[in-house]
């Protein structure tokens, strides 16, 4: 069977150019990218992507930073064009290497947002966009970005979305950055399942049907705080007084609880075989797709891979619902013919 890998991250020649151009000198993340050879090498990409074999192939995405974080409106425009095209002629040379890619919105362009998506996905290919968790600080609930996933959803293609978050947030209130990488490690975390509750309870599953958000390392914190998520916030309002938060449950078509069940997940969890369960068994198995993450590990780019796909292989489930992991859910969900 293929093993699609649905969330990993390149930055191909003329996007690479292009963001140095923008950024200068690389910082924080942006420098350990771009310290990792996979990120920039077709050649050491290819040559980690033999180890699994002719079965592995990758869908493009663009890596960190969000657009938003680095350009202004016009200049973030056109860094998502470059992404775009660039992806999508890798996809057009190697199409047995990378079956597809995806888009990165320009989120703080609003105007000419739709437009660029609409071109990266029915003129280039793109399988769907990715968006980041805030939008430089923004909830991604904001009415001002409605129109983006009014106009995904009713395409039917999948929003990816990725954690964003610096040392500049910091860990407690009276200190001024994060310490330890905590921002990263429990950081985003905590952005995914967050950006995934302001999209519940606006109602962003009502008002926008359709709509299907893939969510990376697997949903986050939620599948583990399943019972402060489900029961605990069925008592949402009792714990505040400055407003009354009771009518924000009753108003939405469906219990909370079922609303988080309609993301999607990869398994891009830094080989934690609990965090892959915990997420078959909350999104099920319909909703996991196979993901790496590659090429942020030790050896930049193979070890990732390898675990991954040696948990899946080793889980004790059918070989249908491995095929599902692997293969089945993305050609689905992404309408590929693999």
């Amino acid at each position: 069977m293929k093993k699609i890998d649905v969330f990993n991250h390149i930055w191909p020649t003329a996007f690479y150019d292009a963001l140095i151009e923008t950024v200068g000198k690389m910082s924080g993340i942006t420098s350990r990218s771009g310290m990792v050879p996979m990120m920039t090498s077709l050649d050491r990409r290819f040559e980690v992507m033999d180890m699994f074999g002719p079965d592995y192939v990758q869908i493009l995405s663009l890596a960190s930073p969000p657009l938003e974080a680095i350009a202004g409106p016009d200049r973030a425009l056109e860094l998502s064009r470059i992404g775009s095209d660039s992806m999508a002629e890798l996809c057009q040379k190697y199409p047995d290497r990378f079956p597809g890619f995806i888009g990165t919105a320009p989120m703080n362009n609003m105007d000419a947002c739709i437009e660029e998506c609409r071109r990266a996905m029915d003129d280039l290919g793109a399988l769907g966009m990715q968006i980041f968790t805030n939008i430089n600080g923004d909830p991604v609930d904001l009415a001002k970005y409605g129109p983006f996933f009014d106009y995904m959803a009713k395409t039917g293609k999948p929003v990816w979305m990725h954690p964003a978050r610096t040392m500049s947030f910091s860990d407690y209130q009276n200190e001024d950055r994060s310490e330890y990488e905590i921002w990263w490690t429990f950081g985003w975390p905590y952005e995914t399942s967050a950006a995934m509750a302001r999209m519940v309870f606006s109602g962003f599953f009502d008002k926008y049907p359709g709509l299907n958000v893939i969510t990376h390392h697997a949903g986050g914190m939620v599948p583990y705080f399943e019972g402060r998520v489900g029961p605990g916030w069925d008592q949402m309002g009792a714990r505040t007084t400055d407003r009354d938060l009771k009518p924000l449950l009753t108003a939405l078509k469906r219990p909370h609880l079922d609303y988080f069940k309609s993301f999607h997940a990869d398994t891009a969890t830094f080989g934690s075989r609990k965090a892959i369960e915990h997420a078959i068994e909350f999104f099920g198995e319909d909703r996991v797709l196979f993901a790496s993450d590659s090429p942020f590990d030790p050896e930049g780019g193979p070890t990732y891979i390898r675990e991954t796909i040696r948990i899946i292989e080793e889980m004790d489930i059918t070989d249908a619902l491995r095929r599902k992991l692997f293969q089945g859910n993305a050609e689905k969900l992404l309408g590929l013919k693999l």
